[in-house]
Formats: C-alpha cells, structure tokens, sequence
C-alpha cells in the first residue's frame, strides 16, 4: 500500500531508495471509517493528508448551517483544509469519510523537514500545488460559464469513477443543482 506513494511522487520526480525511506519517515499512517471525520470544522488542522484508499469529501458550512461540498478526494489525492493548515488556524472547513479510508498523514513540521531534507520533494509539492491551483481555476471559469449539463459531462469526463462513489445527492449538491435534476441530466 505505501508503494502507491511512491509511485504518485515519481510521476514528478525520481527517489532512490534511500530518498523513499527518508519520505517515508515523515508520515504516519491512520485508518478511517465511513462518516468520520479526518477535520472538524473549528477545530486544528494538524496534517496534510495522502488517501492510500477510500472517498473523502470536504465541506464548508456557512452561516446559515447550508453545506457546500468543496471538492472530494480519492485514492491517489492530497486533502486537507489547506488555508488552517499552512497558516496554523482552526479549520473553516470539515473532511468526512465517504468509505473507509486509509490515509498518510503529514504534518505541518514533517512536510518542512521533508522539503528542507530532499529538495525534490519541495519541487514535488510545488507542482502538486501548481496543479491544484489549475485546477480549482478551472472549477471557478466551469461555474461561471458552464450551465448543469456542462458541469456534470465534465465531471463524468474526469472522473468517471467518481461518478459511482459519491451518492447523487452529494453529486448534485457538488454540481449546484437538485437531486431531481442531476437525474434528468442523466438520463
């Protein structure tokens, strides 16, 4: 299971052995289940998560209790409420298993020592934020410019097996619509 790690770091950059068992060192390896929580609104956000396997999703509620589904991550993604993680704040945003879910967890401290310790790692998580910020731009232009239809081909072109995790209702609330018409636009 770690092997999927190493595997998501080198479609970046190359490790040695040696380098491995460095990156290795700095994380910590903890199991979820379905409906728990990895952050809670509120509270501190102490890692930088790795999911190894399982569905998350991240949610922020507003001041009117409405939840808005920010993003979800699977197998092969980094998750966490990243603006309480680098600034050391309370979260604003809660991480809720969809599955179980085995995740590595990276400190605040150990993702520093890490990329003071082996500098490709600090030229692997620059691309990795690199293409999150590409990615969430492309979520924001979609949101602006696309109607439902669009939103959901396009999700369904990207991830097709998410499509088949997530339940329609969380779907269709991730893509700003109803329940009724995410069915239509199924169909």
């Amino acid at each position: 299971m770690l092997d999927k790690l190493r595997k998501h770091i080198e479609k970046i950059v190359p490790l040695s052995d040696t380098e491995y068992a460095f990156v290795l060192s700095h994380f910590t390896t903890k199991n979820f289940k379905k409906h728990q929580f990895l952050i809670q609104d509120g509270d501190a956000v102490k890692h930088h998560f790795f999911i190894l396997s399982g569905l998350l999703k991240l949610v922020y509620t507003d001041d009117t209790t409405k939840q808005h589904i920010v993003s979800f991550a699977m197998e092969d993604w980094w998750e966490s409420d990243f603006h309480a993680y680098y600034t050391q704040t309370e979260a604003t945003m809660s991480l809720i298993c969809l599955e179980d879910t085995e995740v590595l967890c990276l400190t605040l401290e150990n993702y520093r020592n890490l990329c003071d310790g082996l500098q490709k790692m600090e030229k692997f998580f620059l691309e990795k934020a690199n293409f999150g910020f590409l990615g969430a731009q492309r979520r924001i232009i979609s949101w602006l410019t696309s109607s439902a239809k669009e939103r959901y081909e396009q999700l369904l072109k990207q991830y097709p097996s998410l499509i088949q995790r997530v339940p329609k209702s969380q779907l269709a609330a991730y893509l700003g619509v109803s329940r009724e018409t995410l069915s239509r636009l199924n169909s």
